[in-house]
């Protein structure tokens, strides 16, 4: 393991390329990397100016994220976390400031289900129970979990309201390491157990409800943007897929003594098919999020419509990564079937990408019921 602190995008890249295999055995990107990311500004890149975030937009974190992804599909993802802040302005102001005014890169993980009951308490609500799937957790300082508020009545307690997700130091967690999958092994999406922690009401929030800042990035759709910054994770991965073909075309020799990959006429057209699949979800994706920043930028809400070709766009991207990096691994032919193969690790780590709730088959079917003047499902929009 390197010991190095890459201060440049390009460093930081060059490094996470030639340590992918690590995260992938150890279950979780290094410490040092994520310390990288902070110096970087990963995690302050959508917060406030006036709280020392870069406030950038959609598409520059976007960017950023596929970036990162093309050199590692795991360290794109814990980065994506980076969107944190856009989830946490559903917060109580006074909350948000609290975790951020005295460290613009503090680092959130959440574990959203199952939304566990919570009871209300003196103090606040009683939180306890475990959740699965809490990608970056052993980098977060802060934790988030969904809970399920219930009210004691004289029939027993019963619900109060949505679910919610309760926000407390990662000290008050145990985190459990059972994560032990084919895809995306080094994003450390561990379980998350909490017993009886008592956690102040203001510090819990509706996931996807209404911000409570006023920045541009706050009135983009949350849960849109947090499936695109997991789809584009996928664009990542595909165009590293690609360049690893190009990088073997040059001199690798099939065993069978036949042409080098780059002069099979066979191979050069699919690698042609596979790069116009991927410019073309790649520009639709994008110029999803344009539209709806134009909108923003305008001072109008981003409309249902927009809102359902980001969540579309982000779905296509994520399932035309999967694919093109499938079928690069067969262009590679045997060599690309060694674990050890950095396209053998794209397709474990695209696929993985697409298994993902907020980029499934749901996804075609709400925006398919919209394109019909049907209302979509709730958490569509």
């Amino acid at each position: 393991m390197t010991t190095r602190s890459p201060d440049t995008l390009q460093g930081l890249l060059t490094d996470i390329r030639a340590r992918a295999a690590e995260f992938e055995r150890q279950r979780h990107i290094s410490p040092d990397v994520i310390e990288a990311f902070k110096r970087l500004g990963v995690y302050r890149a959508l917060l406030p100016k006036r709280l020392g975030g870069l406030e950038w937009s959609a598409r520059q974190f976007c960017e950023l994220i596929e970036t990162i992804a093309e050199a590692d599909g795991s360290a794109g993802w814990v980065a994506s976390f980076g969107m944190a802040p856009t989830y946490l302005a559903a917060l109580p102001p006074t909350t948000f400031e609290q975790i951020y005014r005295n460290n613009p890169d503090t680092v959130f993980a959440g574990g959203i289900f199952p939304p566990q009951p919570a009871p209300y308490v003196e103090g606040g609500i009683e939180v306890s129970g475990r959740w699965s799937f809490s990608s970056g957790c052993m980098g977060a300082s802060v934790l988030g979990v969904g809970i399920s508020p219930r009210q004691a009545s004289a029939e027993g307690a019963t619900s109060a309201g949505l679910p919610r997700m309760a926000v407390l130091p990662r000290a008050q967690a145990t985190i459990v390491e059972t994560w032990d999958v084919s895809g995306l092994a080094g994003t450390g999406s561990h379980d998350l157990v909490v017993d009886k922690v008592v956690v102040p009401e203001d510090w819990t929030f509706v996931r996807g409800g209404p911000s409570r800042q006023t920045e541009t990035m706050f009135r983009y759709p949350t849960l849109a943007f947090a499936a695109q910054v997991l789809a584009v994770v996928g664009l990542g991965i595909a165009r590293a897929a690609i360049e690893e073909l190009r990088r073997m075309a040059g001199g690798h020799k099939a065993v069978t003594g036949a042409p080098s990959l780059g002069d099979r006429p066979a191979t050069q057209a699919s690698l042609a098919r596979n790069e116009g699949q991927l410019r073309s979800a790649r520009a639709w994706f994008y110029n999803a999020i344009d539209e709806a920043w134009d909108s923003l930028l305008k001072g109008d809400p981003v409309s249902p419509a927009q809102t359902s070709a980001l969540r579309l766009s982000a779905a296509h991207a994520a399932r035309t990564g999967a694919e093109v990096a499938r079928d690069i691994q067969m262009l590679s032919g045997m060599a690309g079937i060694y674990n050890s193969s950095p396209i053998a690790r794209c397709v474990r780590d695209a696929n993985a990408v697409t298994q993902h709730a907020f980029l499934g088959d749901i996804v075609y079917q709400n925006a398919g019921a919209m394109a019909f003047g049907r209302d979509p499902l709730p958490g569509f929009l």
